[in-house]
């Protein structure tokens, strides 16, 4: 009988509950806040890192997951008996994470040939970020709990990461300008005027797709969005952080436009925060 292991990263920001309940495995990234390493999604809770994000002297920097890390998870799942391992992994075009995922299937192989008869492990690029892919694994998850095989989740999350839309605001361009989201002269630009970029990944890459004026046109601009190009019906996910007021506000706003409710409403993690701010709101959804 298939026993898969789903194994994903905290930048999927993946809530705890849904993580036990569906035995979800989430490897966290290191955070660096001054002289301290604290561990993404385990260490804090969203809100405590948002008030120590924001009196940190300086920027917290995160690191990437290794390969040593990815090989000890590799050869416990064959301890264990698993017959399938699917990690799910941070876009590669913003972290070396997912390439040592791939660097360390390869030589967990080479080292344990008998392997690759008894645990296939498959690594998925999500080419995005946070719940974009998060999303993908606990539904995943929840078919393999219902008897779906290993192919058929694998399918099914590959098919939700092709379709996948993320769009956020972020309300304070100075964490997006030091992560090089959007550049120092936009940022210039948009704090003096007051503009705020809707913006989402493309293909892995960062992308403006409009400019608003004050944070009161953010919400419109994200509901037309997902009004527009959102699939029939779909499910989607509201993303917050900090700025509970807006996040309730665009809650409202989804259920009267949309006419349903978010599938969730979840908190940014660590990562996800140092790099885009905290404050900033959002929604994930498939498109057409």
């Amino acid at each position: 009988m298939a026993q898969i292991k789903f194994l994903t990263d905290s930048a999927a920001d993946i809530p705890a509950g849904l993580r036990e309940e569906y035995s979800i495995q989430v490897l966290p990234f290191p955070i660096a806040m001054g002289e301290r390493e604290l561990r993404d999604g385990f260490d804090f809770t969203p809100q405590e890192f948002y008030d120590m994000l924001l009196a940190a002297p300086k920027i917290p920097t995160h690191s990437q997951l290794t390969s040593f890390v990815f090989e000890e998870i590799f050869e416990q799942a064959l301890e264990e008996g698993c017959t399938d391992l699917i990690y799910t992994a941070i876009n590669s075009k913003g972290s070396s994470t997912c390439q040592n995922a791939f660097q360390a299937r390869d030589d967990f192989y080479r080292r344990h040939p008998e392997a690759k008869d008894k645990l296939d492990v498959q690594v998925i690029d999500a080419k995005t970020y946070t719940m974009g892919y998060g999303w993908a694994v606990v539904q995943g998850a929840r078919m393999a709990a219902q008897g779906a095989s290993a192919k058929e989740v694998a399918a099914y999350i590959q098919d939700w990461l092709n379709h996948v839309r993320v769009i956020f605001a972020p309300l304070d361009l100075r964490f997006a300008k030091k992560s090089g989201r959007i550049s120092a002269a936009a940022a210039f630009v948009g704090e003096a005027l007051g503009l705020k970029p809707i913006m989402t990944f493309q293909d892995g890459e960062s992308k403006i797709l409009s400019k608003v004026r004050g944070e009161k046109s953010v919400i419109p601009a994200l509901i037309k969005l997902c009004r527009e190009n959102r699939a029939a019906d779909s499910p989607y996910l509201l993303i917050k952080g900090n700025n509970l007021p807006q996040a309730e506000k665009l809650g409202e706003a989804c259920r009267q436009e949309l006419g349903q409710d978010p599938a969730l409403e979840f908190s940014i993690g660590g990562v996800i925060a140092i790099n885009a701010g905290p404050n900033l709101v959002g929604l994930i959804y498939r498109e057409r």
